[in-house]
């Protein structure tokens, strides 16, 4: 992974669309071990190569896990984060169920609700300011332009249609 976070494209657009997700186990109980992080590495890698995105960084501790995902802007963010969860739970009660079943609140490993933060780019105090800095509507002289050439385009069309 380039480490400059470069803007990326897609068919229609340019994006650089990088996301912290939290999630936590169901009533934050100490069930993730060791070699369970390094499973959940490996199932989240492979969960948003699925999904044309990536996992560019990841870190747990033994009730909760952080990734700094990259995804295109078509996919939906609640699918990320439920493709993400809904696998990686399947598999750790498939894997690990001996070390998990007395920490679990049924059959659930995480809870249901997540962090989700966008990241990367300007701070937002300078995004803010360069949006309020945008130019003003324009002036009258270009309005006047455009209706010129409005005015010319319609002839055009007659023209064309004409033939």
């Amino acid at each position: 992974m380039d480490k400059n976070f470069k803007f990326r494209t897609g068919r229609s657009c340019v994006f650089k669309n990088y996301i912290h997700l939290v999630f936590v186990t169901k009533s934050r109980r100490d069930a993730i071990t060791a070699e369970m992080l390094l499973r959940l590495e490996d199932i989240f890698r492979e969960t948003m190569t699925q999904l044309e995105g990536e996992l560019i960084e990841f870190g747990g501790e033994d009730d909760h896990v952080h990734l700094m995902v990259h995804c295109h802007p078509k996919t939906a963010l609640s699918a990320v984060v439920g493709k993400l969860k809904g696998k990686s739970s399947y598999f750790l009660r498939k894997e690990f169920w001996n070390d998990i079943k007395d920490k679990l609140w049924g059959t659930h490993f995480w809870s249901p609700s997540y962090c989700i933060v966008s990241c990367g780019g300007a701070p937002l105090d300078i995004v803010k300011a360069y949006v309020e800095n945008q130019r003003k509507p324009t002036p009258q002289k270009n309005l006047s332009r455009s209706e010129n050439f409005r005015g010319r385009k319609r002839n055009l069309d007659k023209t064309w249609k004409e033939k």
